[in-house]
């Protein structure tokens, strides 16, 4: 029998665990940094409700509204889908009561802040979106106003989600614009 002195496979795998270490640590490096922004002191901040989402907030009812809206700031992590595949979910979880589609009443704005791409979607219409993730439930909550936007940057796209009852979007509208407007990554 011959015997062939064959380096361990833990001298080989150190390594090339070492050069992968090396690798992610630069990689991750070149894309340091993170989404930053100021919002309006009217806004109450919440607690997030989990690891995804970035910020959390209560935009205060307009009278005759029945509850505020909400705005939640999600981050995946830069693997979310495509702008447009996520434009196209969020028109998908607001129906037309006319039999209208929302792609005919949605509308979409494309404009730069602090050399980062933003793409924002607005439509009206009855919030039907599941419950959570995964559940049979849906929302059934007509007079209802979608605004998303979607902030590109070095690390992925960061995302906008502000839902709540008409009259209050359009109340809070000036200042979420000014919000967007805010948005710089250090």
């Amino acid at each position: 029998m011959q015997h062939i002195n064959a380096p361990k496979p833990s001298v080989l795998v150190a390594p090339i665990v070492t050069v992968l270490v090396c690798v992610v640590t630069l990689y991750g490096l070149a894309q340091d940094g993170e989404l930053v922004f100021t919002a309006p002191t009217e806004w109450i901040s919440e607690p997030v409700q989990s690891p995804m989402r970035m910020a959390q907030f209560s935009l205060q009812r307009a009278d005759g509204d029945v509850e505020d809206a909400e705005l939640v700031v999600f981050y995946f992590g830069g693997s979310s889908g495509t702008v447009e595949a996520n434009l196209q979910r969020w028109t998908n979880q607001i129906v037309q009561p006319n039999g209208q589609t929302s792609e005919e009443v949605a509308t979409t704005t494309s404009f730069t802040v602090n050399d980062l791409p933003v793409t924002l979607l607005d439509v009206p219409g009855t919030y039907v979106a599941t419950v959570r993730p995964g559940s049979g439930m849906r929302y059934n909550k007509p007079l209802f106003r979608l605004k998303a936007a979607v902030v590109e940057t070095p690390s992925g796209p960061y995302f906008f989600k502000l839902v709540g009852p008409d009259r209050t979007i359009l109340a809070w509208n000036d200042q979420f614009t000014v919000f967007l407007e805010s948005v710089r990554y250090e």
